[in-house]
């Protein structure tokens, strides 16, 4: 509503302002009607009787009639437009009810348009144009007779409901000032009321033309009355529409202006968390020695990062990516340190024995050195637990200076673990490879990869093992993807060390890409030193107990290797020792007197009676008992294999949970035995009248392999023959049907299980004899071995002429 604003000349004890009085009105209605006027178009309002407006003249004919007016009586006559383009109208394009106006004030406004403030007389029909040169001037007549107002209560109340319903959309709009509450209440003249209210109304200007027009002031009140309350209507709807979403954005608008006032504040003291994470990045990427692709993806994710609203979601996430992105290693290396001599000495501090492995590791630290380049063979471990394998790692990072990182992958089932998850999930991460460069800070660590042979294989998640075939290749890994990144980093210059406890899982074309160490288990001997050098001092660190307060004997650390643990590492003989001094820690706390020096009494106290002395007992005073050599994960074992016969048909029977592998053997040494019978002096009716039963025990232990083929050939010899088989012997090898004796694998642990039971003779096959040939000298030292080709040979070297006591007669 176009009102004019009486604030300036409202006093504080103002409750009435006449805008328009009886005796104004009756005074203007009694003007006389001139009967030439010169007409001013209105392109976009309607002029009513009493009302005040105001106009701008902007066409060249309109600005000389105001001014020329202006200077004269004041007088004009204001028609609206039939159509508001019409530049030039006619009478055609004018409507023919105007009204009559008296200029009150002309202004030249600073952009140099001219506003005239006119106020409405009384209505005239426009009969004809006169002339339309330099302006209109046309013959007008009195539209009617002054209206006189009816005096009933139902005009009346008319009037009443006219002021209610102005001054309620007043209220409840809040384009309306306050004050035209007032002129509305201070209106007198109820058809002053009716022009000013129509003059205000919120409709097409073809109605409003409509309501000057209407000669009868009822029926213009009631049209006026219809219209408003489809006004306050549609207000109330808009209202009420945007009272819900009001309530919604509230929370939103005070966060928002909390942190528009607190961005304010933070930017008066010059502490703007915006600017200045912005410029930290800067910063930080001034000092990078990345590539030019990677300086150009981080420009454009901080360009972006600058437009977004620090109070969205996406914007925690870009920071954190650009964060990463700078704190990210790149091209920055540790420098290394390649003396062999220094490296070989760091190795033999941390690790005593595994000399084969150490020489392997300095002639790969001087190939580095000659090329300067890691684009060698990845190093993969290979071993049975605790021989010192994810030690080795951090050893060579201590020798050649570098940082050193451990990841264990045992149980890695997801692909995204290692090479991340895309930033557009929540919560998404770089891959753990990307994430532990970050942790160290530096492009050439040390990684030690600990139990590759534990990551699960094809999932529903992705292969992890084979996303490891990229980061362990050399010709691959120089550009390796991480999805999080989404560009590529460089880690061919990152010595990756890969541990394992067994090839078998580890898939194919991943064992290809590393270059394979076997690590076998310790020696007695080399147990006692390790426990003397490292495990002893570690121990009593732990616990707290100084060495003077307790001694450990060379024989009762022997006892402790020999008869209370049966394991190639020391990981058993540690947490014994572990044991003994929380034991002896108790007594010095308690300041009770003890033996520091501990005796084998001390032993059977505290760790019980030995719980593997039974393995060292090889007994061969019973045929058909011989002792075989095993590999397991843990590394070598002896077992025993044990035959017995009964009267029957000459049934096979296998005991001891044994696997499909190894059942044939059993099978093929039986079958070969009853066709080579007479060699060995054995009559052929005995295997239709006695039943044969072969056994390994330790049953629950599942068992399997044809290593221990000759094993059960010789026990099988030996019960029907009835000869006892050579004392301290043991044997392993595979069989054939035709005889022949077939090379095995794990020779080294079975030697070292052989040699820790005391065995002094080992039955090999001829092809095993070059595995013998790679041990180093102190792992055999006291051992004789005896490399057969033939089955029919082991009978010769492992069963002795004379027969057992109390001999079985097979008849």
């Amino acid at each position: 509503m176009d009102i004019l604003n009486f604030s300036d000349i409202l006093e504080s004890d103002t409750e009435f302002i006449p805008l328009l009085s009886s005796e104004d009105e009756e005074l203007m209605n009694a003007e006389e009607l001139p009967e030439e006027l010169p007409i001013l178009p209105l392109r976009n309002t309607v002029l009513f009787p009493g009302v005040v407006i105001p106009i701008t003249v902007g066409r060249d004919k309109s600005i000389k009639l105001i001014r020329e007016a202006y200077n004269g009586d004041k007088t004009i006559g204001v028609v609206s437009q039939i159509d508001i383009e019409t530049e030039d109208p006619g009478l055609e394009d004018l409507n023919r009810v105007g009204t009559v106006a008296q200029i009150m004030k002309l202004l030249q406004m600073p952009d140099g348009s001219t506003t005239a403030i006119i106020q409405g007389k009384k209505r005239f029909v426009l009969q004809e144009i006169l002339q339309t040169e330099p302006f209109i001037r046309a013959k007008v007549t009195q539209f009617s007779v002054a209206e006189k107002t009816p005096e009933d209560e139902s005009f009346n109340a008319l009037i009443a409901s006219l002021k209610d319903l102005s001054i309620q959309i007043i209220k409840q709009s809040p384009n309306i000032p306050t004050e035209a509450s007032f002129a509305i209440k201070n209106i007198e003249s109820p058809v002053f009321l009716v022009n000013f209210v129509s003059s205000n109304l919120n409709v097409e200007m073809e109605e409003k033309q409509e309501l000057l027009e209407i000669p009868d002031i009822t029926e213009r009140a009631n049209k006026v009355l219809s219209s408003l309350t489809k006004e306050l209507q549609v207000l109330e709807l808009k209202n009420q529409i945007q009272k819900k979403v009001k309530v919604d954005l509230d929370k939103q608008q005070r966060d928002y202006l909390l942190n528009q006032q607190l961005k304010t504040i933070q930017e008066e003291l010059g502490d703007n968390p915006h600017e200045q994470e912005i410029n930290e990045l800067r910063e930080k990427a001034a000092n990078k020695k990345w590539n030019e692709q990677t300086a150009q993806a981080f420009g454009k994710e901080l360009k972006k990062l600058q437009r977004m609203n620090p109070q969205a979601a996406e914007y925690s996430i870009q920071l954190n990516y650009l964060d990463i992105l700078v704190e990210l290693p790149w091209n920055e290396f540790t420098e290394d340190n390649f003396d062999l001599d220094h490296a070989q000495k760091i190795l033999d501090e941390d690790h005593y024995g595994l000399e084969k492995i150490k020489d392997r590791i300095i002639e790969h630290l001087a190939v580095i050195k000659l090329k300067n380049d890691l684009k060698s063979p990845i190093i993969c471990l290979v071993g049975p637990p605790g021989v010192g394998k994810t030690s080795l790692g951090k050893s060579i990072a201590r020798a050649i200076g570098r940082k050193y990182i451990r990841m264990s992958l045992g149980g890695v089932r997801d692909e995204s673990e290692l090479r991340g998850h895309r930033k557009t999930y929540i919560g998404a991460m770089p891959g753990r490879i990307i994430q532990s460069l970050r942790k160290v800070n530096s492009s050439n660590p040390v990684c030690v990869l600990d139990e590759i042979d534990k990551v699960s294989g094809n999932n529903v998640q992705g292969d992890p093992q084979a996303a490891l075939l990229e980061i362990l290749d050399p010709e691959q890994n120089i550009s390796f993807y991480d999805n999080y990144l989404e560009l590529d980093y460089d880690l061919s210059k990152v010595m990756f060390i890969a541990t394992a406890n067994t090839l078998s899982t580890i898939h194919p074309a991943l064992r290809d890409r590393m270059e394979i160490i076997d690590l076998s288990g310790y020696l007695i001997e080399e147990k006692l030193e390790i426990a003397k050098r490292h495990l002893l001092p570690k121990q009593l660190k732990e616990h707290g107990v100084k060495k003077t307060q307790l001694s450990f004997p060379k024989k009762i650390l022997e006892k402790i290797i020999d008869d209370y643990t049966r394991e190639s590492g020391v990981r058993g003989l540690e947490k014994n020792i572990a044991k003994i001094i929380r034991n002896k820690a108790k007594y010095i706390v308690m300041e009770k007197e003890f033996d520091k020096k501990l005796s084998e009494a001390d032993l059977e106290d505290i760790l019980g009676i030995p719980r593997f002395q039974r393995d060292r007992y090889i007994n061969n005073d019973v045929a058909g008992v011989v002792t075989g050599l095993a590999w397991t994960t843990v590394g070598g074992e002896i077992l025993f294999v044990e035959a017995s016969l009964s009267r029957g048909k000459g049934n096979l029977t296998l005991t001891g949970n044994l696997g499909d592998v190894m059942k044939e053997s059993a099978s093929l040494a039986y079958e070969y035995l009853k066709s080579h019978s007479h060699i060995l002096g054995i009559d052929s009716d005995v295997f239709n009248k006695w039943n044969i039963h072969i056994h390994v025990p330790e049953g629950a232990t599942p068992k399997d392999g044809p290593s221990a083929g000759i094993t059960m050939f010789t026990a099988l010899a030996s019960v029907y023959t009835q000869r006892k088989v050579k004392s301290g012997l043991a044997m392993t090898g595979e069989i054939t049907l035709r005889g022949k004796v077939l090379p095995v694998g794990g020779i080294k642990e079975k030697i070292l299980a052989a040699k820790r039971s005391k065995i002094k003779d080992i039955i090999l096959s001829s092809e095993n004899k070059k595995d013998i040939v790679d041990i180093k000298e102190d792992y055999i030292k006291g051992l004789n071995f005896h490399y057969v080709d033939k089955m029919i040979d082991i009978i010769q070297i492992s069963l002795l002429k004379n027969k057992v006591d109390d001999p079985l007669v097979l008849n």
